[in-house]
């Protein structure tokens, strides 16, 4: 589902509510109706601050807004949790936050659940990102820059931060790792390469640990 440029009003809530309409399903037993409807057009709202294309919105958002009902439920403990689940945050999620997140569940093979997110989130992920992932087959088709919402700092629970400062929120009870990584926003693909190794070497390192826990 997808939302043209300048589509009226009328017509996006239409098809906000055909998206809550069927997460409500998804969601039935856990969540009510209004409770998804209003996760729905929140997510909507915080998308829209920061896309800069607008394009495929709706679709986004009920991505987004799956995602955010998930790690609700997950740290509401309404839903089963299996394995442990990884939060990277940088400062526009186009960089280091999507590159350890992809390295991450490329390399944890479903055993652990990955975000990422963005404490000013805005842009579109560079070629140069894609490019460096997909030189060691890792892809990165279908991400995108996501704001940082309180459910998915409290259904992580290791937090991993790249350069966004203070801007975490922080709870008990969760790991928090500072990883002081180069930004490879605007930089040639030769640099891009020694971040992405970088990165990768510090992602199997953690995956080491958590699966030996």
């Amino acid at each position: 589902m997808t939302s043209p440029p300048h589509l009226p009003r009328r017509h996006v809530a239409e098809q906000l509510d055909r998206v809550a309409d069927e997460l409500a399903d998804a969601f039935h037993g856990v969540f009510a109706p209004d409770t998804v409807t209003r996760f729905v057009h929140e997510t909507h709202a915080l998308l829209d601050e920061h896309a800069t294309i607008k394009t495929h919105l709706v679709t986004l958002t009920a991505r987004f807004a799956r995602q955010r009902l998930t790690d609700h439920g997950h740290a509401q403990g309404l839903a089963t949790v299996t394995v442990p689940q990884v939060l990277f945050i940088c400062v526009h999620n186009v960089g280091r936050s999507q590159m350890a997140a992809a390295l991450l569940d490329h390399h944890a093979s479903g055993k652990v659940a990955v975000r990422s997110a963005g404490s000013r989130p805005r842009g579109a992920i560079p070629d140069v990102i894609t490019t460096a992932l997909a030189e060691i087959g890792v892809g990165l088709t279908e991400a995108y820059p996501k704001p940082l919402t309180d459910e998915v700092v409290r259904a992580a629970d290791v937090v991993v931060t790249m350069g966004c400062g203070d801007a975490c929120p922080v709870f008990p009870g969760k790991r928090y790792l500072d990883w002081r990584v180069t930004d490879p926003l605007d930089q040639p693909l030769e640099q891009v390469r020694g971040i992405r190794d970088d990165i990768d070497r510090r992602v199997r390192a953690l995956l080491g640990e958590l699966l030996d826990t």
